[in-house]
């Protein structure tokens, strides 16, 4: 079979396309070309981003070393338009994206899946820790991977059943460790790299200060409150915060203080102490069926966060979206990331975009 394999250059991606290699397969690479410098100035070197124009030119090496064709994709005016844009607007507007699964949905996967076709490959493979899986009705869905400190299904919710048609992941049945060992007998420099953990377009980690040079505005200086109303200090601009923030607030108090609420229309940043932060459950809108035809009436398991153990909940439909009962309170509900829902097997139902915490 001819496969597509994404290839950021890092360990993961690598060790995918030589394991279909070995087996057989006609392996092409393909990486998507960002240019993540353009509008910064005295960038390093970075490996520790999966776009980097070095790990760009990693993937090609590893592609030389082992004699498969490598290929760039430009996708840098889309996902300028797609993920960056979006991404700063929604800071502003005091929420927290989740680029990195806009980015799957609306740029890697979509675009590369459409190139790998065009090259006349039949699969696009990637090295994301999840696994597929099919119903008995043809609906097609990611599951958790094996290796559950590493399953990436959280991220992956947002691909439509056209793209879930063409991709495979081969490392959904495998453990980090083991990938790290093919590598490294391999002799792969990536062996031991760190992996990603920064937003791959802002440069050193500085949202605000990314922001405040993408769209030239910096937000206005606004009140701290408490959630009585009491005002405790001054806030630096709301794009300098999010929900469970805990540092900077620069707030004496006799307990540490969190941020539980961030009020744009009236420039206001609400905390308060960690009970604060718990709710009965949430909004979601722009759902993503995925192993579900629907979601309204059932029990289900949800993460709101990547790394969060699944918690159980009840879904029911409401105003066009998703109303998510917890079967307990659950802290750090964030306007802007994603719910993702689960069974009990850990198969993708669904997911959806928190709108607001209940």
């Amino acid at each position: 079979m001819k496969i597509a394999v994404a290839m950021s250059g890092g360990v993961d991606s690598s060790v995918t396309a030589l394991l279909l290699k070995n087996m057989g397969h006609e392996v092409v690479g393909i990486t998507a070309k960002i240019l993540l410098c353009a509008d910064m100035d005295g960038c390093e070197p970075r490996y520790d981003v999966c776009c980097s124009p070095e790990s760009m030119n990693a993937a090609r090496e590893i592609a030389r070393s082992f004699s498969f064709p490598h290929v760039l994709v430009d996708v840098e005016e889309d996902f300028s338009r797609e993920i960056i844009d979006p991404f700063c607007r929604e800071y502003l507007a005091g929420r927290t994206p989740s680029p990195c699964i806009h980015c799957n949905a609306r740029i890697k996967f979509r675009k590369l899946v459409e190139f790998a076709a065009s090259l006349g490959c039949e699969k696009l493979a990637t090295g994301h820790y999840a696994r597929l899986g099919l119903t008995e009705s043809g609906r097609h869905y990611v599951s958790m991977g094996i290796d559950k400190d590493k399953d990436q299904s959280y991220f992956l919710f947002a691909l439509g059943q056209d793209i879930l048609r063409g991709v495979i992941f081969p490392l959904g049945d495998r453990r980090k460790e083991e990938i790290r060992a093919i590598a490294s007998d391999l002799g792969l420099a990536v062996a031991d790299r760190p992996e990603s953990q920064e937003i791959c377009f802002v440069q050193d980690n500085d949202y605000p200060r990314y922001i405040e040079r993408r769209t030239g505005c910096t937000p206005p200086p606004g009140d701290i409150v408490s959630t009585n109303g009491r005002i405790l200090g001054r806030h630096r601009g709301i794009h300098h915060y999010t929900i469970g923030q805990r540092r900077g607030l620069g707030i004496a108090a006799e307990r540490p203080l969190y941020v539980v609420e961030i009020d744009a229309a009236r420039n206001v940043v609400i905390a308060g102490f960690r009970e604060e932060l718990f709710r009965s459950g949430l909004l979601a809108r722009d759902i993503t069926l995925m192993k579900a035809a629907e979601l309204d009436g059932i029990d289900a398991f949800v993460k709101t966060r990547s790394t969060q153990r699944p918690f159980a909940a009840t879904l029911s439909e409401r105003d066009g979206g998703i109303e998510v009962r917890f079967a307990e309170p659950q802290a750090g509900v964030t306007p802007g990331q994603a719910a993702v829902f689960y069974d009990e097997s850990g198969n993708v139902l669904g997911g959806g975009w928190i709108e607001s915490a209940l």
